[in-house]
This record gives structure tokens, C-alpha cells and sequence, in this order.
């Protein structure tokens, strides 16, 4: 691993927290699984050159909190999605989770349409039953899923509901800060279109 590339993702992840953890609204979208933000090395290829947070983003008195420090290979499953994603496009070495639900699905949908972001989904009905039991091979399917309705990969999508898993979404860009801005402000206007309606 070159040092210089190792202390950019860490030192654009720690700031990326910082992001999080001073915006209270995101504590609405951590899910029950908790959120983690990835950032990976150029040209990763294992989840050992991509970083994440120790134990994940949680909630401590509403408020996001980090569990741990950003360190390689603290990722399993956001890793292997970056992975699969920059092999379609080196540039989106980046992504976060966040809880999913009808009412606020909707509105991301028409929020992304509105700010020129492409919104998508990938529908876990569609996914052949041979490969959701094959360990390994349901990210892979994912990520060939949504280049084939969208043409590219979406910058935010989420996948439908299935058996025993929590629907979630994902946001993607080209560097842990830019991702956690990004979520961060679709937050706070969440927040504010849910307090304009009540």
C-alpha cells in the first residue's frame, strides 16, 4: 500500500465522521444494521484496500456516533459493493448506507430527480435463485443488475425488500467526504419536508 494514498483515505475518513457526527438529522437515517461509510484505495481489489469505520455508525443519545476508528478491511459487505462498482468506474471509490422506507423512498426519488442525482433500485425478486445461495455472488449480480436497467451505476439506490433482510440504501462519489456531505444534506432536508407536512 502506498503511505501517501493510505493517509488520504484515513484523514478524508476521519473528516467525513466529523460530518456525520455534527449533523443530528442523520441519526434518523442509521438503520437497524448501523451505517458505515467506505472509502477505498485507487484500484482496490480486496477489502483490505478499503476503509471503513470500526463496529460501524450508531446512535448515542440521537445523535451519530462512530464506534471505532477508520481502518482497512473493517468492511465486509459496503467493501466488496465499492469493489464490484470501480471496476465499472474507477472515479466511485466511495459509499455510505442508510435506512430505507416507503415514505422517504419517494421522496429521495423526486429530491434526486430534482438535484440532477440518478436515483435507482435493484429488485432482489429478480435475482436467480442459484446465485443468492452461492456465498460471494449476490454483490457481483447487484452491481451487473444496475448497469443493465441504468446504463451506469447510480449515485443513490437502495434495494427492494427481501426475506430477512432490511431494505437499505446507498449512496455513492468519488471520496468519503463528498459521500457524507451529500448524506448529510439529504438529511436535514428530509427533516425539514417531514416538519413542513406535519
Amino acid at each position: 500500500m502506498n503511505k501517501n494514498e493510505v493517509d488520504k483515505v484515513l484523514g478524508n475518513l476521519v473528516r467525513a465522521v466529523k460530518i456525520l457526527e455534527e449533523c443530528f438529522e442523520f441519526a434518523d437515517l442509521i438503520p437497524e444494521v448501523r451505517t458505515n461509510i467506505v472509502y477505498a484505495l485507487p484500484n482496490a481489489q480486496t477489502i483490505d484496500e478499503v476503509a471503513a469505520i470500526e463496529g460501524r455508525i450508531t446512535k448515542i443519545n440521537n445523535r451519530p456516533k462512530a464506534c471505532g476508528y477508520p481502518a482497512f478491511g473493517a468492511s465486509s459487505h459496503m467493501a466488496r459493493l465499492i469493489i464490484e462498482i470501480m471496476k465499472i468506474d474507477k472515479s466511485l471509490r466511495a459509499g455510505i448506507n442508510f435506512s430505507w422506507s416507503e415514505e422517504f423512498s419517494k421522496w429521495l426519488e423526486e429530491w434526486s430527480n430534482k438535484n440532477n442525482i440518478l436515483y435507482g433500485y435493484i429488485d432482489r425478486f429478480q435475482e436467480p435463485e442459484e446465485i443468492s445461495k452461492i456465498e460471494g455472488r449476490s454483490i457481483p449480480w447487484k452491481v451487473e443488475y444496475l448497469l443493465r436497467k441504468y446504463n451506469t451505476i447510480p449515485r443513490i439506490f437502495y434495494e427492494s425488500p427481501g426475506i430477512g433482510k432490511e431494505p437499505l440504501f446507498v449512496l455513492i462519489g468519488e471520496n468519503a467526504v463528498e459521500v457524507a456531505n451529500l448524506s448529510v444534506r439529504i438529511a436535514k432536508e428530509w427533516k425539514r419536508a417531514r416538519e413542513e407536512h406535519s
